[in-house]
């Protein structure tokens, strides 16, 4: 057994030594080109003793390193049993996540109720019920995602809805008598990709449904989400516009965060845009099956992303940021 008396000998000498110069020495007898093992090895049969020979030069070696460190008194890797441990790295909510979370807040301090209605609904909820004629351009093919499915009987076609205003007339089927303060928020499907716009974004639709309801409540409803999102010094307006589902219909402004109202080259003139608003239009009542004689009530429609661009400080020129894998710029928030 010359391989293993080799070993024996070899652990017994290593054992014995007292500086790195000796281990040194003992690695080239033992190890080296022309050292003990090697001439040992040149000796035998080299198919029968192969795994032998490399279980004994592994032992050597790793004797050899283990005496090293006995003798300088450290270790390959030193580890402090009382250091602070590396906790790992923790996520967070996406931003457009967490915006949904602040409107909710706001708008339940007001009294409205978070709904949810479907991102593929049928053409009756996006567009008919809605006011909307079969001709309306928002329906051309164009600009609306259908979805390549049987049409419903009476309800038509199947659409990736292009607006939360969806939620409107299921949510006046749902109560079926007023009051209603539903606020709606979900995904909505365009055929608009650019710096601000998306084929999939998020919106918020309020609804307020009640005997008396005005104009100056849905100002003044405005003004409250301003104030909260913007900030206490934020200004609002409304101006005319067209909307098939309300009447009258208005374009809602706030005065720009940017340069406070004073016109920079973001806004122009110190007013942005941030989405539709107006009173409900008696046949959107009359479908979701309320009588537009006793009852009356506004409506609101805007982008999460928008506002969320808009509010101070974020300085977002690419909305399509907000949907990139760039943990840089999404680790921001």
């Amino acid at each position: 057994m010359p391989l293993l008396n080799l070993k024996n000998q070899a652990l017994a000498l290593i054992s014995q030594t007292v500086s790195g110069q000796e281990l040194a020495q003992l690695r080239i007898a033992f190890l080296g080109r022309k050292g003990q093992l090697n001439q040992v090895f040149k000796k035998l049969d080299k198919v029968n003793y192969g795994r032998q020979f490399n279980e004994t030069k592994q032992a050597i070696e790793s004797a050899l390193t283990e005496r090293q460190t006995q003798l300088t008194g450290t270790t390959a890797e030193w580890f402090d049993l009382t250091a602070p441990g590396q906790l790992p790295p923790l996520g967070h909510l996406h931003p457009i996540s967490q915006a949904i979370a602040e409107i909710q807040r706001i708008f339940e301090h007001l009294g409205f109720t978070r709904v949810r209605y479907p991102e593929v609904d049928w053409d009756h909820y996006v567009f008919e019920a809605l006011n909307m004629p079969a001709d309306h351009p928002a329906r051309d093919e164009w600009e609306t995602i259908f979805i390549d499915a049987p049409a419903h009987p009476k309800l038509g076609q199947m659409v990736l809805t292009t607006h939360t205003s969806n939620g409107q007339v299921r949510e006046m089927e749902r109560v079926k008598k007023p009051p209603i303060r539903m606020l709606n928020l979900g995904k909505c499907y365009r055929r608009q990709q650019d710096p601000t716009h998306t084929i999939m974004f998020h919106q918020f639709e309020g609804l307020v449904v009640d005997k008396g309801i005005s104009i100056p409540h849905l100002k003044g409803t405005l003004d409250y989400f301003g104030r909260q999102w913007f900030g206490p010094k934020i200004k609002s307006r409304i101006r005319p516009f067209h909307f098939q589902f309300t009447e009258p219909s208005f374009e809602v402004d706030f005065t720009c965060t940017a340069c406070n109202g004073r016109g920079c080259r973001f806004c122009k003139s110190g007013w942005v845009e941030v989405g539709g608003a107006g009173m409900v239009h008696p046949k959107v009542l009359s479908a979701g099956g309320i009588d537009p004689k006793k009852y009356s009530g506004f409506a609101f429609g805007w982008g999460v992303e928008r506002v969320l661009r808009l509010k101070p400080g974020l300085n977002i020129d690419d909305i399509r940021l907000l949907y990139s894998t760039n943990q840089e710029f999404l680790n921001q928030f």
